[in-house]
């Protein structure tokens, strides 16, 4: 696999960095240290944004990917915020989405599954992805990332959804090639089916079981130091959960008449 790909798939090895664990606060909620990151936490409920609009008008928002690692939490992040949810779950996974959640059965790789619960959603957010992506998953991303947005488009344009939300990918990138080649092929099938949509860029989103990037943040630190590496470390930086979140809740409720591309600094931003 090589080095680089070793590394990729170390996070079952490491532990959570210095500064970023969790503890115990006084009311016995889990809190956290403040990282390099502003404040960073296992436990990412509420999102606590000054760019997020807490009058914003409900939106009836249609999720794939509901139970995932972004899904559950953005799905209650947003019944919370009173938008009606309803998502995309395997038949069978009905519990595993949040309560006041409505579930659609279906599979994510057939939209003739799940086209015609799409309606009457005005937002559908698109989260399906191969977990822990490694260069090892090289077909999985064609087969799973790549082929759900061939699916999940046609049902959002036959259902007239105004705005398509979707986790793309930081790029261009001299890593994770296979990867990052599926989801801008994925982002080129949203541009051209005319669909109003605004695409988050992430590189690396540290949360929960998600930790062992933040082995790199010295690294990090010296290339935004460095002139001919400061684009590139801003573009391929991390973010953490809570700042994914609030970037996603934002893109939700202020929707775009166009293509809107949000990037790792952005994402930052929109959490500040």
């Amino acid at each position: 696999m090589g080095e680089l790909g070793e590394s990729w798939v170390a996070a079952s090895k490491f532990r959570v960095p210095r500064g970023l664990e969790v503890k115990q606060t006084r009311n016995g909620e889990r809190g956290t240290r403040n990282g390099p990151f502003g404040e960073v936490a296992p436990d990412l409920f509420p999102c606590h944004s000054s760019r997020v609009n807490p009058a914003a008008p409900a939106r009836k928002v249609f999720i794939t990917g509901g139970t995932g690692y972004l899904g559950s939490r953005l799905s209650a992040l947003l019944r919370d915020r009173g938008h009606n949810v309803r998502a995309l779950v395997r038949p069978g996974s009905e519990g595993k989405l949040p309560s006041g959640c409505e579930p659609v059965s279906g599979d994510a790789l057939h939209g003739l599954s799940f086209a015609a619960r799409v309606a009457p959603a005005d937002t559908f957010v698109h989260l399906v992805g191969v977990s822990h992506p490694s260069p090892a998953k090289a077909q999985e991303f064609l087969r799973v990332d790549l082929a759900s947005v061939a699916s999940a488009v046609p049902a959002a344009v036959t259902a007239g959804v105004a705005h398509f939300v979707y986790v793309s990918v930081a790029h261009p990138a001299p890593v994770m090639r296979a990867y990052v080649a599926a989801r801008t092929r994925a982002e080129a099938l949203i541009r051209e089916s005319g669909l109003s949509a605004t695409l988050l860029r992430p590189w690396y989103v540290l949360g929960p079981g998600h930790w062992w990037p933040a082995l790199l943040l010295p690294g990090y630190w010296l290339g935004e130091l460095l002139p001919g590496t400061r684009d590139g470390a801003r573009r391929l930086g991390l973010v953490t959960l809570r700042q994914m979140l609030a970037a996603l809740v934002h893109a939700v409720e202020h929707p775009v008449a166009g293509l809107r591309v949000l990037d790792v600094p952005h994402i930052r931003h929109l959490h500040e």
